[in-house]
């Protein structure tokens, strides 16, 4: 295993290879992991490609954005995106969900689960570390302000707070969907399935299993081990002076104004009916997913790295597919036989703007439906 030691700041990256093969840019990593088959559903795919890696790395750091690699650096870490793309799949997102991140980090997976969940769903993050939530909020405030994938109105905007997530506070509601990105020990089992409302789904590392836990009746669950993964521990609160436990406090669930639930149907509608039209036009809707060349995916056993707090784990972990290495020497061959010139995609078209500038409303009435932002 070949790993690089960064100064200062004691960053660190990992050479060894990760699941799927590097990418050049976002897209193309996302490609590699819907052939590699850890991204299997379109909602995922559009979370990751509507966000880019490589915004959450620090600038001097961006060059292995791209590969399916882990990354630290001081109290800053991002799973591999093999990882993730496991857990996002898991997770099963619906829009109008609530979700709970325990060690919500750089806020990377939380606002591709905000995408998902859409202006109704509820998107709380508890992260152990004052420092890494100032960065998400940057990372996050950068996101709003510069995506083009970014609508307000359609997005479940993350909340999040500072605390041990081992000291909830009992008074906090149960979520729909909870991910903790932590190992935990046995004897916190309980503790997270306790988090979940009935017809809920926690994942989480649990005995060296990335395990998805389904809660199917109020002292009833299913449990299904996804990967063999080696996370570092979740850390034991410290009692304070008075020696009682520092209580966190989850923010309160937000009520929407009478005019944002009006934006939200008005714009919604008007979706439904651009939507209706490209579908009687071209039969297919609006699908505008980047296409670009992929590259071959070696179907092999590899080893994935995780990150947390200040030691490294590496764990071996299966391919989803078998190793076919003939059959992928065969398609190589002719994949270079019919190799085409690559070609980006053509700049995304608002079709929602196009429509509300053409209704006949008062201009204010039409800024009112927009979202506009600085670039």
């Amino acid at each position: 295993m070949g790993s690089s030691w960064r100064q200062p700041g004691r960053s660190v990256t990992l050479n060894m290879g990760g699941a799927v093969s590097a990418g050049e840019d976002n897209d193309e990593l996302i490609d590699n992991l819907k052939e590699a088959q850890y991204i299997r559903t379109e909602l995922v795919e559009q979370a990751f490609r509507a966000i880019d890696r490589a915004d959450y790395y620090l600038e001097e750091f961006k060059e292995n954005a791209y590969k399916d690699l882990a990354w630290k650096h001081g109290n800053i870490h991002l799973s591999a995106p093999c990882i993730y793309s496991e857990v996002m799949e898991a997770l099963d997102l619906q829009p109008g969900l609530s979700f709970l991140n325990l060690g919500s980090g750089t806020g990377y997976l939380s606002s591709m689960v905000g995408l998902i969940l859409g202006p109704f769903g509820v998107n709380h993050g508890v992260e152990l570390h004052s420092d890494v939530i100032e960065y998400a909020k940057q990372k996050l405030d950068f996101f709003i302000r510069t995506s083009d994938s970014f609508d307000k109105f359609d997005f479940c905007e993350p909340s999040f707070v500072t605390g041990n997530c081992l000291e909830l506070s009992p008074e906090c509601s149960q979520y729909d969907r909870v991910y903790c990105g932590a190992g935990v020990q046995k004897e916190h089992e309980e503790y997270m399935k306790n988090l979940l409302k009935v017809g809920g789904i926690l994942v989480m590392p649990l005995e060296e299993k990335l395990t998805k836990i389904t809660r199917t009746g109020p002292s009833a669950w299913e449990t299904k081990k996804i990967l063999a993964v080696s996370f570092a521990p979740l850390i034991q609160p410290c009692r304070s002076e008075s020696g009682k436990p520092r209580l966190v406090q989850l923010p309160p669930l937000a009520v929407r104004s009478l005019q944002d639930l009006a934006r939200i149907a008005i714009r919604g509608t008007i979706k439904k009916l651009i939507h209706q039209e490209a579908v009687s036009k071209t039969g297919n809707g609006l699908k505008n997913t980047p296409r670009f060349k992929r590259r071959r995916v070696r179907r092999r056993r590899m080893e994935t790295i995780v990150f947390l707090d200040k030691e490294v784990f590496a764990s071996r972990i299966s391919n989803p597919s078998d190793d076919n290495s003939c059959e992928d020497l065969e398609e190589e061959h002719r994949e270079e036989e019919k190799t085409l010139p690559e070609t980006k995609p053509d700049p995304p078209v608002n079709f929602l703007r196009q429509k509300v500038l053409s209704l006949p409303l008062p201009d204010p009435l039409k800024y009112y439906l927009l979202y506009y932002r600085e670039k």
